[in-house]
């Protein structure tokens, strides 16, 4: 996929509208990054802990990126979030699930 470099070193923009920031040589989308961050707490190091993958610069790029792009980012999280409560809402519950709250109030 094309990309565009960015003043950040380690992060780059997708070619597409809107242009997502993603980790140069990794599939990792800034918003990935940062919600995983603001879900658990992790400082960058428990983030280079968790993401073995990645490095500590790579991850301080991208929260930067993140903290100087943070309206614009946080309008696609909350995007992501809202699309993933509305698939959640219009998928059934599994079976097992269905059977497991059956046998509690039953």
């Amino acid at each position: 996929m094309p990309t565009t470099e960015t003043r950040y070193q380690h992060i780059v923009l997708d070619d597409g509208h809107p242009a997502a920031p993603r980790i140069a040589g990794t599939t990792m989308k800034v918003v990935e990054l940062v919600t995983a961050q603001q879900a658990y707490g992790w400082s960058p190091e428990e983030l280079a802990f968790q993401f073995p993958h990645l490095t500590l610069g790579q991850i301080h790029s991208a929260l930067a990126y993140y903290w100087d792009h943070q309206a614009d980012l946080d309008r696609e999280i909350a995007r992501r979030l809202a699309l993933i409560g509305e698939i959640e809402r219009r998928t059934p519950p599994a079976a097992v699930l269905t059977r497991l709250r059956r046998r509690r109030s039953g």
